[in-house]
Formats: C-alpha cells, sequence, structure tokens
C-alpha cells in the first residue's frame, strides 16, 4: 500500500530519499505462527500517520522492525533510506509499548542519558515538554503512575530531531483529560520534514491530528490513504471506516 504526501517534504542536506519508510514483502514468524505476511507499504515525509488494527495483528512487530530491534525477518525494509539497524537509529527515534527506564531513575536522570547517548537529543525541549505535561524533574519514575511514566518517555522520544518517530500506543495508560495536552505537545516538536508513525486503538482520540491512516489485518495492510480522501471516499469518519473494515 502506497502514500503520497499532501505536500512536498524539505528535504534536509545530504537527504538522499524521497520515502521515509518502503517496505516490501515483509514477512516475520514466531515459532511457526506469522505476525508479519507479506506486509508492502511506503510512507513519505511530512505526515503523522496512524497504524491502526486489532491486537495481535502485527503492529508492535512492524515497528520493531523499522526501529531495529528485530532483525530476523524477510523481505526489504528501508527507514530515512537506511536499512533498519545501527545505521538508521541515529535517524529513528522509537518508543517502545512498554517501560524501558529504571523504576529508580529520576525524570532529570533520563534526560541526562538521552542527552549522553543521542546526538541529536535537545535537553531544553525535553525539560519543557515534560515541565509541560506537569512533572516534576525531580521525582523518580518508581513515585509515578503509569500515565506519568508514559509522559515522560513520550517527552524523551519526542525530543529528539530524528527523521522518523515511532510511537507503541504512546497514550494508552494516559486518562482521557490528558490526552489533548500530550498530543499537542506532540504536535508543537515535530518537524514538518519528518515522519510520526503512531500505533494506536484510541482512533476517536487521534484522528484529529491523523493525515494519514495504514489498517493492518492478520500481518498484512489492507487499506492506507490520506484522511480526508479516505473520508470522502467512503462518507465516514476512520473510526467508523475502522469498525467496518474489522467486521
Amino acid at each position: 500500500m502506497t502514500m503520497t504526501a499532501p505536500r512536498a517534504p524539505s528535504e534536509r542536506p545530504g537527504d538522499p530519499v524521497e520515502h521515509a519508510i518502503e517496505i516490501r514483502g515483509l514477512a516475520k514468524s514466531y515459532g511457526g505462527k506469522r505476525a508479519l505476511d507479506g506486509l508492502d507499504l511506503t510512507l513519505p515525509y511530512g505526515q503523522v500517520v496512524g497504524l491502526l488494527g486489532e491486537n495481535g495483528c502485527g503492529k508492535t512487530t512492524l515497528l520493531k522492525v523499522l526501529a531495529g530491534v528485530l532483525a530476523d525477518y524477510e523481505g526489504e525494509v528501508s527507514i530515512a533510506g537506511r536499512t533498519p539497524g545501527p545505521g538508521s537509529k541515529a535517524l529513528v527515534s522509537f518508543l517502545p509499548d512498554v517501560s524501558f527506564l529504571p523504576d529508580s531513575a529520576r525524570a532529570s536522570s533520563c534526560i541526562e542519558l538521552y542527552g549522553d547517548f543521542f546526538d541529536d537529543f535537545r535537553t531544553e525541549r525535553a525539560r519543557e515538554l515534560i515541565r509541560s505535561f506537569g512533572i516534576d524533574e525531580s521525582m523518580r519514575l518508581k513515585e509515578m503512575s503509569k500515565g506519568m511514566r508514559e509522559k515522560v518517555q513520550i517527552a524523551l522520544a519526542m525530543a529528539r530531531d530524528a527523521r522518523v518517530y515511532l510511537l507503541d500506543e504512546p497514550i494508552s495508560g494516559v486518562d482521557p483529560a490528558a490526552r489533548d495536552v500530550i498530543l499537542q505537545g506532540v504536535l508543537r516538536n515535530l518537524s514538518e520534514d519528518s515522519l510520526l508513525l503512531v500505533s494506536t486503538h484510541l482512533i476517536h482520540d487521534l484522528e484529529s491530528i491523523l493525515d494519514g491512516v495504514v489498517i493492518m489485518r492478520e500481518g498484512r495492510v489492507v487499506l492506507a490513504g490520506e484522511v480526508d480522501d479516505l473520508r470522502a471516499q467512503h462518507g465516514m469518519s476512520i473510526d467508523q471506516l475502522f469498525r467496518e473494515v474489522h467486521r
């Protein structure tokens, strides 16, 4: 499935590629079960794209392949012009669906850790985001609720100047009142020539910020396109369209 950019992305110096993500025939199995089954997908820069699908459809596996976390797969994958792995990680910011920071760490220590590890990390941007989320930097992660920890992790992921951002269920543990604050913080720090690919089951909450969607089922992409085109074509919201596809 191919999506076309709504606007031409502003190329960065030395950027030789047109598309942020290009996938052909991607397959990945776990113990004989196909998590990804010949998946094809092309995504441009300059979009916020929702990755939608039921639990177990392969969304997390796809994001892990793109992030370079899973290397044992079949097919061709390119992200920011690189094969996923050590060479792509400097260009890709990945937020997994599970906590990856030590419980004893303070938010301030996590900021310092990211600053040491990533050349493109913007410390002041992370601090501003964490403050906007109502979190005290001196708090330890073990003192925080699940939603607060997710906010810290989102701030760290979005404080990088990456070409591609991969967020796996970033607001699943956040109460509805805080979701809009988080989404606005994410958009405020997103460069116009980057791609944000975000998996979610909270389609209604994210629909207003999406430029495009990719709907998966049983390891394949069954529908992809720009949200305005899909709404006009099918005469329904993306949330309604998703429910129709998964009937």
